[in-house]
């Protein structure tokens, strides 16, 4: 089968693709990721990995993948008082995903998946393919990019992070000139953990000086290896997904 870009289809020929074909929309963030990385970091790689990884799937896929224009804002308030975030608050982002979800389906789609590269996304992602699949006749799948990354060697590296050794080799793949000059971290303060449970608490945010990891260890070879097995992982699933659903 074929990948094509939702924008550079006419009306016509969408709706007589959409009916037998998988959208693949990608989702991210612009906000603040330390002092080294780029504010568009998260949206930079939801997109590269769920285009590499739609290309890829396409060689076997059973169906038509129709790749959507990546969503670049998502739920960051967390991040708001360190500056250079734009954000959604979560009910504007579930919203705005029920409704992408609702033109799809009005255009005739009856297939949807969404590829997330932002953690403050996963919940609401969640809920949205749910809500979703009740309001409009169309099936939902999520996926978060990352998630292939539970079986790669990453050498210590915290998995997925945010702006710290796993984020910054992956733009550094991608496009090193997104990251700044790195200092050494000296210290990585103890965020409470229980296994089983999520945690969510404002002031570790500010205690890592929003950033979790250490960033001088990226490397953009390590960066490579992992984005491409990330992406064989993601194209797996979307040729799954389109047999399936």
């Amino acid at each position: 089968m074929s990948v094509v870009r939702w924008q550079a289809q006419t009306r016509d020929q969408l709706t007589a693709l959409l009916p037998e074909a998988m959208v693949v929309l990608p989702i991210g963030a612009t906000e603040q990721h330390g002092p080294h990385l780029a504010t568009g970091t998260d949206a930079l790689l939801a997109e590269t990995a769920a285009t590499r990884a739609a290309e890829l799937a396409a060689e076997s896929a059973s169906r038509t993948l129709v790749l959507a224009p990546t969503l670049p804002i998502g739920a960051s308030d967390h991040h708001l008082p360190f500056g250079g975030t734009l954000s959604l608050r979560p009910e504007t982002l579930l919203a705005l995903l029920l409704d992408v979800a609702r033109s799809v389906a009005d255009c005739g789609g009856r297939r949807l998946v969404i590829v997330n590269g932002h953690g403050g996304n996963r919940g609401i992602c969640s809920a949205a393919a749910a809500a979703a699949s009740v309001r409009s006749p169309i099936t939902v799948g999520y996926v978060d990019y990352w998630d292939g990354a539970a079986d790669a060697d990453l050498g210590g590296t915290p998995l997925p992070g945010h702006a710290g050794g796993f984020e910054t080799s992956l733009v550094l793949a991608v496009d090193p000139e997104l990251v700044d000059e790195r200092a050494p971290r000296t210290h990585v303060p103890t965020i409470p953990a229980v296994p089983g449970v999520e945690i969510q608490r404002q002031a570790s945010w500010h205690e890592q000086d929003g950033y979790t990891d250490d960033p001088a260890k990226a490397d953009a070879a390590q960066g490579r290896e992992w984005l491409d097995h990330l992406v064989r992982r993601l194209a797996g699933r979307l040729v799954d997904l389109a047999a399936s659903i």
